[in-house]
């Protein structure tokens, strides 16, 4: 079973993994404007969200930004 742990908690995918950040933000249903990722300890740049190719067991921290006063 191929899995990602995501914010501290590990997520499995039996159809495969998403193969893209882009990929499991959608599956997530997150704006990929509204967020900050970082994989395995590496700040990932918005405009690298759709090129960055996900792997099994990886960890990917998600930081969403919420506007308020």
């Amino acid at each position: 079973m191929e899995m990602l742990r995501i914010n501290g908690s590990d997520r499995e995918f039996p159809g495969g993994l998403p193969q893209t950040l882009t990929e499991l933000l959608d599956q997530l249903g997150i704006n990929q404007a509204t967020v900050a990722a970082e994989i395995d300890g590496k700040i990932v740049e918005r405009g690298k969200f759709a090129n960055t190719q996900l792997s099994n067991n990886q960890t990917v921290e998600l930081v969403r930004f919420v506007g308020g006063g």
